[in-house]
């Protein structure tokens, strides 16, 4: 495939990433809203969370969307399931209660996770051997842009925000004028749902137009196993079973943070940082602003020096992130704004860009897609536990911030630790020789 081919396919699949953190992050910016609105409590948020595209709801579409993608085709998942996720996203947007609203995001989740085991093979499959890292952090700056789009529009949307006035007539002409202030104010979320809405109508576009991996119809060719025999070949394989339990070791104890992080940073500037609905949506937003810079610029240099460097780089950010939050407190705008462009900086340079790049890298065509959607179901589902988890930690107004500060650099130091003593060298390579040092020629 041409470079400017992989080049273009890689930013219609990459709309997949938007498509995902943006609707983690939309949940974000509007969960007060959406708290005052219905009423819910801490446990009620934590339940969006966990069936949501930040945990649970993604890990069940992983798991069936890896596989089916093994079988039938990335093309397959890409012309059929952002269909599942515009459906979840209008529910979302028409919610009247809390069985709707977790409903809309459990729909969501699911096609989240259905995709992304798809997006991150066909991504690396259609790579060139020089270019491969570089189109993931093109994936990654995706999963950066769409927070940072998303939370620009929460911010403007607002109560209170530069484009609130026109979602209030908006809104007390759907609910009418004289509806209780939180009915009219949650307007504002509903709006930034659309958005993803619209996005996700011209990525199921852009992505029916695609070939079909290259190297997945070779491999159908000469190999007619279905899923049942992927499967038992993913769980008996010894090298299998032993990357699946890297790979999971250092994405689980980053994603445990990352996405506790990713649904309620803007309520943790909130509730333990004393700051407003519009300013948490300003600062959260600056910190993917970061993100995206960061990952620009490791992708001019993924591909030429040693993954050693950047996967140090982007957990010593978080570690000291975190570090200085314990010493210093949420509670001054100077510790604040330093957490926020720290978190940045590692979300740019993190453990995802490569659990992306080695996950697509370390497994034979045949039940590439499968493995990652099973590693993918580990880690969000033992996510959405954390996040229920961490509600109880944090507390209802953050007076359990620092406990819970503690256990995000406990965490983070075990993916630096198991990720430096497993690194595997695929840099330089062709998916096919890794295959054939790693598994042998019968792969």
């Amino acid at each position: 495939m041409a470079k400017s081919s992989s080049l273009k396919s890689t930013l219609a699949v990459s709309l997949n990433n938007y498509l995902d953190a943006g609707a983690i992050v939309a949940g974000a910016s509007g969960v007060t809203l959406w708290q005052n609105y219905l009423g819910l409590s801490e446990m009620h948020l934590g339940w969006l969370n966990a069936l949501s595209a930040n945990a649970l709801g993604a890990a069940i579409g992983a798991i069936i969307g890896g596989f089916l993608a093994d079988k039938f085709g990335r093309k397959f998942i890409f012309t059929y399931n952002l269909l599942v996720y515009m459906t979840g996203v209008l529910i979302v947007m028409l919610a009247m209660n809390f069985p709707m609203l977790l409903a809309g995001f459990l729909i969501t989740g699911i096609s989240v996770g259905i995709g992304v085991p798809a997006s991150w093979t066909y991504i690396s499959e259609s790579s060139e051997v020089n270019n491969r890292g570089r189109n993931i952090c093109i994936s990654q700056m995706s999963w950066g842009v769409g927070p940072m789009v998303i939370l620009f529009f929460g911010m403007l949307l607002a109560p209170g925000g530069f484009l609130y006035a026109p979602v209030e007539s908006l809104a007390q002409a759907v609910v009418g004028a004289d509806a209780p202030q939180a009915s009219i104010q949650v307007f504002s979320s509903r709006v930034v749902f659309l958005t993803l809405f619209i996005v996700a109508f011209i990525a199921w576009n852009l992505q029916r137009q695609l070939e079909e991996s290259a190297e997945f119809t070779a491999n159908k060719a000469k190999d007619k196993s279905g899923i049942v025999e992927n499967i038992k070949l993913l769980f008996t394989n010894r090298i299998a079973v032993k990357t699946v339990a890297f790979l999971a070791t250092i994405y689980l104890t980053w994603n445990l943070v990352a996405s506790v992080m990713g649904f309620f940073m803007p309520h943790i500037y909130e509730t333990a940082g004393g700051l407003s609905n519009e300013d948490a949506n300003m600062l959260s937003c600056i910190s993917w602003v970061f993100v995206v810079v960061t990952t620009f610029i490791i992708s001019f240099f993924v591909d030429k020096v040693a993954h050693r460097f950047f996967y140090i780089f982007g957990l010593a950010a978080a570690l000291t992130a975190w570090i200085l939050i314990i010493g210093g407190g949420v509670s001054t705008i100077g510790g604040i704004w330093l957490f926020t462009i720290l978190w940045g900086i590692n979300n740019g340079s993190s453990v995802q860009v490569f659990y992306a790049l080695w996950g697509s890298e370390l497994f034979p065509a045949k039940f590439r897609a499968g493995a990652q959607g099973l590693l993918f179901f580990i880690v969000r589902g033992l996510s959405a536990v954390w996040g229920l988890v961490f509600t109880f930690i944090y507390g209802d107004n953050g007076e359990g911030f620092t406990l819970a500060a503690y256990c995000m650099v406990v965490l983070l130091l075990i993916a630096l630790i198991v990720g430096l003593l497993g690194m595997p060298n695929t840099r330089g390579k062709t998916l096919h020789q890794i295959t054939k040092e790693r598994y042998g020629d019968d792969y």
